[in-house]
C-alpha cells in the first residue's frame, strides 16, 4: 500500500521514500509514500523526478502507485520532487471546478455530471438541455466573488456513513476525503487542491457547447485564464489595427463588413453568371451539331478543378439539346454537364465511367463530376463516357 501524502498537503514538493517494488526492468516502481497524484478523477497526474529520473506516469492501482520512469532506477531509497508549476496548475483547476459546479448547483440547479482537466483548459458537462449566456455570465461573476472573499479550502476525512451537506453523495464507503470550500461546498474528492479560494485565481468562462442532453462549460482558471485572455485580446488588436479601428469599434465594425463581403460576393456571382452565360452562348453557337442536333462541347484543361468550370457548365446545361465535357490532369477529374434535351443523363453517365475506370463520383442529371487515379485512368474513364468525341 502506498502512503499518498498529496492527501494531506498537496504543497508537499519534495519527500523521501522506500521502493518497495519494481517493474518493467526498473523502469515502473512503487514506493511506501509518495507525494505523486496519480491520473484520477479527470485530474492528469503529476510530474517530476525520482532520483533525478523524470516520471513520466504515475499511475494509481487501487491500493498502490506506480511511477513510471523514463530510465530505470535501482536504489532502494529515493529522494521525489514535484513538478510544482504542473501541480499548483492542476490544484487551480480542480478547486476552480469545484467551486463552479456548487456555484452553477446553487444558482440554477444544474448539476455537473461529467469533467475533464486538459493541459490548456477544461471542461465541466453540466445535466441539462440549456444554459443561457446570462447563467454563464452570472457564474462567472459569483465564483469571481467567491475568489476574492478567498474562503477556506479545507481536507477532511469522515465515515461516508456519517458525511453529510455533500453536493453529491458519494458511492464509496468507508473513509470518505472531504473538500470542503467554507460556506459554499463539501465534495468527497481525492485529487489535489488550493488552501484558499484567492489561490484559485481569476476564473473565466471562456464558451460553451450543446452536448447532446448536456451543455458543455469550457473553463480556465488562475494563469490560464491570464494566458487565454491575452492571446484573445492580441487577436482583437490585431483585427481592430487591421479595420483602422478600436476594440470597443469590432463589436459594430465587422458585423457590417461581414454583410458588405456577403453582399459582394452575391453581387460577384451574379456577374460571373452572366459572363458565364455570354460565354456559353458564344461557344454553343460556334459549336455544330450532330446529326440528332446535340452540340458537343469538349475541352481538356491542364490544371483547374470542377469549381472552375461549374458557372460556365450550368449555363451550357441550360441550352438547348448540349452536352459539356471537361477533363483536368491535375487533380485527375472530370465534368460533365447535360441539356435537358440532349439525351445525356450526366449523373448516370459519369457514377458508371468512374466505377469501370476505378474514380468515384456521381451527381444530378444535369450536372456530375468525379475524380480518378491516374492518367490512364481518366483516358479510360472518357472513353466508358461513350461520347461520339475524341478525347482532346
Amino acid at each position: 500500500m502506498t502512503d499518498r501524502l498529496y492527501y494531506s498537503d498537496a504543497y508537499l514538493t519534495a519527500f523521501e521514500a522506500r521502493v518497495v517494488a519494481r517493474a518493467e526492468a526498473g523502469r515502473r516502481i512503487y514506493l511506501d509514500r509518495s507525494a505523486f497524484y496519480p491520473a484520477s478523477g479527470g485530474q492528469p497526474s503529476d510530474y517530476g523526478s525520482l532520483g533525478g529520473v523524470p516520471v513520466l506516469d504515475v499511475v494509481d492501482e487501487d491500493e498502490r502507485v506506480a511511477h513510471v520512469l523514463a530510465s530505470p532506477f535501482t536504489g532502494d531509497t529515493v529522494d521525489g520532487t514535484i513538478d510544482w508549476a504542473r501541480r499548483f496548475d492542476h490544484m487551480q483547476q480542480h478547486t476552480g471546478q469545484h467551486l463552479l459546479s456548487a456555484v452553477f448547483a446553487d444558482l440554477f440547479g444544474h448539476e455537473t455530471a461529467s469533467v475533464h482537466f486538459g493541459p490548456e483548459n477544461a471542461t465541466l458537462d453540466l445535466a441539462t438541455e440549456s444554459v443561457s449566456a446570462e447563467q454563464v455570465l452570472a457564474a462567472e461573476a459569483r465564483t469571481n466573488e467567491v475568489v476574492a472573499e478567498d474562503r477556506a479550502v479545507t481536507v477532511s476525512f469522515e465515515d461516508a456513513d456519517a458525511a453529510t451537506g455533500l453536493r453529491k453523495p458519494s458511492e464509496r464507503g468507508g473513509m470518505l476525503r472531504i473538500v470542503t470550500i467554507a460556506g459554499i461546498d463539501r465534495s468527497a474528492c481525492g485529487g489535489t487542491h488550493v488552501r484558499t479560494t484567492g489561490a484559485i485565481g481569476p476564473i473565466f468562462l471562456r464558451r460553451q457547447e450543446k452536448m447532446r442532453k448536456q451543455v458543455r462549460i469550457e473553463f480556465l482558471c488562475g494563469a490560464r485564464a491570464v494566458r487565454r485572455a491575452r492571446a484573445d485580446y492580441s487577436v482583437l488588436a490585431a483585427m481592430a489595427s487591421a479595420a483602422s479601428a478600436s476594440i470597443d469599434e469590432l463589436g459594430t465594425i465587422v458585423p457590417a463588413q461581414f454583410e458588405q463581403l456577403r453582399a459582394a460576393e452575391g453581387a460577384r456571382r451574379k456577374l460571373e453568371e452572366e459572363v458565364a452565360g455570354y460565354r456559353a452562348r458564344a461557344r454553343w453557337e460556334a459549336t455544330p451539331a450532330d446529326a440528332d442536333g446535340v452540340r458537343w462541347i469538349v475541352e481538356r484543361r491542364a490544371t483547374g478543378g470542377a469549381e472552375e468550370v461549374r458557372a460556365f457548365a450550368l449555363a451550357v446545361s441550360n441550352l438547348p439539346k448540349t452536352v459539356y465535357a471537361a477533363l483536368f490532369d491535375t487533380p485527375r477529374s472530370l465534368l460533365v454537364a447535360s441539356s435537358a434535351d440532349s439525351g445525356v443523363e450526366a449523373g448516370k453517365r459519369v457514377k458508371d465511367a468512374l466505377s469501370a475506370a476505378g474514380g468515384k463520383g456521381g451527381g444530378s442529371p444535369r450536372l456530375a463530376q468525379g475524380s480518378v487515379p491516374d492518367a490512364e485512368s481518366l483516358r479510360s474513364a472518357w472513353l466508358a463516357l461513350g461520347f461520339p468525341v475524341a478525347l482532346p
